[in-house]
């Protein structure tokens, strides 16, 4: 049975979210896994949950990209392993050079809580083949530093956008991007806050459980 890592560095906070999400939502094998403690080679996939690594000194989720549990997906990534980051985790993706762009603060320059709507721009990827191509979802956002940026547009593969309403400035409303191959993606919407029903208000869908069942899936059948 495939096997998934979720990891927790110092001041990770949505770790025991997703762990929920992919062993009690959508039944998938998964251990949650002290960043010292991941080796590559191990694990199926890996999840880099949402919080606030080492206190975001310096940048967010700069310390824990030079950590040697980085080092050591950045392995499992290049083998073409399916790697997913959340907030926090997207953040530490860009900064370790898994994903392009980078993660600057909002505009406006405050933190934000609440939900949105996002597009799915790209159903090819293992985090979003059960989604209809440009379906338009409901997740949850928490952020300080969310706003996407990249030089060129052109040069990122842009999986999620904000849709309606661009809520912290990213450019062209991105949301969520994937690497060239589409087996790493990072995003700022919370997907595992968006797994079940009963975690939606009112006018709003758990947007995120069909990532979830496209992990599941991709990890069964492929992608």
């Amino acid at each position: 049975m495939p096997r998934v890592a979720v990891i927790r560095f110092p001041g990770t906070n949505g770790d025991l979210d997703v762990v929920h999400a992919l062993k009690n939502v959508v039944r998938v094998n998964t251990e949650l896994v002290w960043y010292d403690d991941y080796r590559h080679g191990t694990y199926d996939a890996v999840v880099v949950p949402g919080g606030f690594s080492y206190g975001d000194w310096l940048r967010a989720g700069a310390i824990a990209a030079r950590s040697r549990a980085m080092k050591e997906i950045i392995m499992d990534a290049e083998g073409g392993m399916p790697v997913l980051g959340i907030c926090n985790g997207f953040q530490i993706l860009v900064e370790a050079g898994l994903l392009p762009g980078a993660l600057l603060p909002n505009d406006p320059p405050r933190f934000i809580t609440k939900w949105v709507w996002v597009r799915v721009n790209d159903s090819k990827t293992p985090f979003t083949k059960v989604y209809e191509p440009n379906e338009v979802v409901s997740m949850p956002i928490a952020h300080g530093e969310g706003r996407y940026f990249i030089d060129n547009v052109d040069e990122a593969r842009v999986a999620f956008t904000y849709f309606g309403e661009n809520p912290n400035g990213s450019v062209a409303s991105i949301a969520g991007v994937a690497n060239y191959g589409g087996n790493v993606l990072g995003l700022m919407p919370h997907p595992e806050r968006s797994a079940e029903s009963v975690l939606a208000p009112r006018r709003f869908m758990p947007g995120g459980l069909k990532l979830w069942l496209s992990l599941r899936e991709s990890l069964s059948g492929g992608w």
